[in-house]
């Protein structure tokens, strides 16, 4: 009986070998974000040099440089000010949005009956009230507060505040519901994030005896500190790309209307992600995660014994160097 021979592979060429098929996985998502989202990107970003004319035989482009982006500053009444409550607003939703779904999270972590079935009520609302759903809810009134006076509470904002930040806080109190209707996902991320904390830490501040609120800003909150800056983005994000929103609504009428079109409408899109992309630069800034003063001195600790650790090296070798060379002098000399 011949033995057939086993072909050994070398690491290096079993490591290309496992590349190039983890390639043909990754190929239908690559492919498909180029087809559907890095394509349609370049197009409309090209689009918002033109004037877009749909006819019977096609469409007609005429170019027109900045006109669409000037046009949205100076001609356009509605878009400038939907810009700007949508900054305002979404910089006071985001902030409610994370605190309410930390605490949320929190309470169900604690010791409390039924915890699957509280996790299930406030997530659900993030898969069934979305698009037209959503839609008809907000028609209806049931997105927000029926017995608070939304007069009364801009009346007294008013007097204290600037009529745009006023109108944000105003909105924000109406649409409460629907804002905590959509920290189903933020709860599951910080719920994950709290029970990945060692119990034997609290344990042991409980043995030093600190109280709840100690727990809390002593041992919780650092440890989750990377999961505010995750809800934060993700929550910016949510808001941007949500059917409800008043600027995607404008958009999206802009691109149908004759006089405008899709490159008015392409030049609009652009300022908008410029906008989000602001946005989130900003709320990453502040809900960024600053290094302990612990880890830092840690830190700089490691720093200096590596510098002792390479000064003790080069010292021990010129030490090394100087011996081999007394000894070769002493040979030469016998």
């Amino acid at each position: 009986m011949s033995r057939e021979k086993v072909k050994k592979l070398k690491p290096g060429r079993l490591k290309k070998r496992e590349g190039r098929v983890g390639y043909l996985f990754v190929l239908p998502w690559i492919i498909g974000t180029l087809l559907f989202v890095i394509y349609p990107l370049i197009q409309s970003f090209q689009y918002a040099f033109y004037k877009i004319k749909m006819t019977p035989k096609g469409r007609i482009l005429t170019p027109v440089a900045l006109k669409n982006y000037l046009d949205i500053w100076q001609r356009d009444v509605e878009f400038p000010t939907a810009l700007t409550g949508y900054a305002i607003n979404t910089l006071l939703a985001v902030p409610v949005i994370v605190v309410f779904a930390l605490i949320i999270a929190l309470l169900l972590n604690s010791k409390i009956r039924w915890k699957g079935l509280f996790r299930l009520v406030f997530f659900l609302p993030v898969i069934i009230a979305s698009g037209p759903v959503m839609g008809q809810l907000a028609e209806q009134g049931a997105a927000s507060i029926p017995a608070m006076n939304v007069t009364m509470i801009y009346q007294v904002l008013d007097q204290y505040l600037p009529g745009m930040l006023a109108q944000s806080i105003t909105d924000l109190f109406s649409n409460m519901i629907m804002i905590l209707w959509y920290s189903g996902v933020q709860i599951l991320i910080f719920l994950a994030a709290v029970q990945k904390i060692d119990t034997s830490l609290y344990e042991a501040a409980k043995i030093d005896g600190s109280s709840l609120w100690e727990e809390f800003w002593k041992i919780t909150l650092p440890t989750i500190k990377p999961m505010l800056l995750l809800n934060a983005v993700y929550t910016v994000i949510f808001l941007s790309n949500n059917e409800q929103n008043e600027i995607i609504v404008l958009i999206q009428s802009a691109m149908f209307d004759v006089s405008r079109g899709y490159g008015y409408a392409s030049a609009m899109a652009w300022m908008y992600a410029i906008i989000v992309t602001i946005l989130v630069a900003v709320v990453a800034v502040l809900f960024i995660v600053k290094k302990d003063i612990y880890e830092k001195k840690a830190k700089s600790f490691r720093k200096m014994q590596k510098r002792q650790e390479r000064a003790l090296k080069k010292t021990r070798r010129k030490g090394e160097r100087y011996e081999r060379k007394n000894r070769n002098k002493n040979a030469s000399l016998q």
